[in-house]
């Protein structure tokens, strides 16, 4: 047996009922298996996928908090310290009913090689709890975020590891784990990234991620005699990512025709209405079932349905396994020219598959969504440095390292004979400059 395939058979039943982390650990070692079969000899004596694929450090605990009626809740929180190789570790804090050991474990083995990817010196961590922040009272939020904190905070560390938002985790959220952080530590540092702008957050890191996809899946459209305006696009997901996705996209001259939400989806064959669509999720935090209301011609649909819709370009922007080979098939028969991921790991296995056998451009979440990290990590070089940088200086950085990193990834892809092959590309990529500081340092 290869040692890709011990060590990919190891983590399975090492690590039994986390599907998503075996996904992740299968796809980045298979990718790779060109330098490893290579060097099979050194990096068996060295352990160097044993050491790839177990966390540095893994965090978890309990947090209570207490609601306004009085009661008491227990929740329970998780910190993936995953690879410090090429500097502190850095990943967002999911808060979401889904969040267990094995989702934080995926996302942190994912971030060393999307931060990799950034040229930026950070390396990969993931954190979050199963806590539900919908339907819940700012205190509620405040509460659950302090005890959070309380814990989280003897971990971390402006120069050891820096958290940031994700799923469940927004500017209000950040703001009140920074308070609890500063107030136990007495420290005002660069300790977590997508603060407010009042106190050392950065401008532009609202938008960086969803403005990031567009950046590099125009690089990648022209890069192949393509052009993204006038092309049709399907989004999934209606947080964060997706809206600013959309807004980047139409401002490229692109039509944008779907969100969606975990209760439905919208299509809107005059254009997603972007203005529209902030006042539902980020003012009143509604459901999209309110769309219709301000664009009487729109349709909403219950259910899953987004990639049923005819588009050139399809950008999943909600969460993991959110597109499968059915949708993968609906998809390309309807003639998509590309897929790129907004979101971790949104696509199936199958449905990867069948993208890049039906020559469809899929670029995966590691590469296409990592302007979100890429611009935590230059929120941290302004906290350092005591300085702010305008909106135009940050989106300028943000545009040169998604298209920079597109053309890594291509590069890597056609160095070891994969050439249009962007998962493979990416993994490749990603794990030279982690390969390279890992070895540097000794077996640590």
């Amino acid at each position: 047996m290869s040692y890709v395939d011990e060590i990919i058979q190891q983590v399975t039943e090492k690590n039994p009922g986390e599907p998503e982390f075996h996904q992740a650990v299968r796809e980045v070692l298979d990718s790779i298996r060109p330098i490893v079969d290579a060097n099979e000899e050194k990096f068996r004596r060295d352990a160097v996928l044993e050491r790839l694929v177990n966390p540095e450090r893994q965090i978890k605990f309990r947090v209570p908090w207490i609601d306004d009626q009085g009661n008491a809740h227990v929740n329970t929180g998780y910190r993936v310290q995953f690879n410090s190789a090429i500097g502190p570790y850095k990943g967002g804090l999911r808060l979401h009913p889904s969040v267990n050991v094995g989702i934080i474990k995926f996302l942190g083995f994912e971030q060393i090689f999307k931060n990799s990817l950034t040229g930026l010196p950070i390396g990969g961590g993931k954190g979050g709890s199963d806590f539900d922040p919908k339907g819940k009272s700012d205190r509620e939020i405040m509460n659950f975020c302090q005890s959070f904190m309380t814990e989280l905070c003897k971990y971390i560390g402006a120069d050891t590891d820096v958290p940031a938002g994700d799923i469940g985790t927004g500017a209000r959220e950040i703001g009140y784990m920074f308070g609890q952080y500063k107030r136990i530590r007495g420290v005002f540092e660069g300790v977590l990234t997508g603060k407010g702008l009042t106190f050392g957050g950065s401008l532009a890191r609202t938008e960086a991620t969803g403005y990031g996809l567009l950046y590099l899946t125009d690089e990648l459209l022209r890069s192949h005699a393509y052009t993204i305006k006038d092309k049709t696009v399907v989004v999934s997901g209606a947080g964060n990512v997706a809206i600013y996705a959309i807004q980047k996209a139409q401002q490229l001259g692109a039509k944008v025709v779907t969100c969606s939400d975990s209760t439905g989806w919208v299509y809107d064959p005059d254009g997603i209405d972007v203005a529209a669509l902030k006042e539902i999720k980020e003012v009143k935090r509604a459901r999209l079932t309110e769309y219709k209301s301000y664009r009487p011609n729109s349709e909403y649909h219950e259910g899953r349905g987004v990639w049923t819709i005819k588009c050139d370009i399809a950008l999943p922007c909600a969460t993991q396994n959110e597109l499968d080979i059915e949708d993968a098939k609906a998809l390309v028969k309807n003639g998509v020219l590309a897929v790129c991921e907004g979101a971790n790991m949104p696509t199936t296995e199958e449905a990867t598959k069948y993208f890049q056998d039906n020559n469809v451009f899929f670029v995966p979440g590691k590469a296409a969504n990592a302007g979100g990290v890429a611009t935590s990590a230059l929120e941290m070089s302004q906290n350092s440095e005591r300085m702010s940088w305008t909106f135009e200086e940050v989106d300028s950085k943000l545009k040169k390292i998604m298209e920079n990193l597109y053309h890594n990834i291509d590069d890597a892809a056609k160095k070891y004979g994969f050439e249009g092959n962007y998962v493979a590309g990416a993994n490749l990529a990603g794990f030279e400059k982690v390969l390279n500081a890992m070895n540097a340092q000794g077996i640590v």
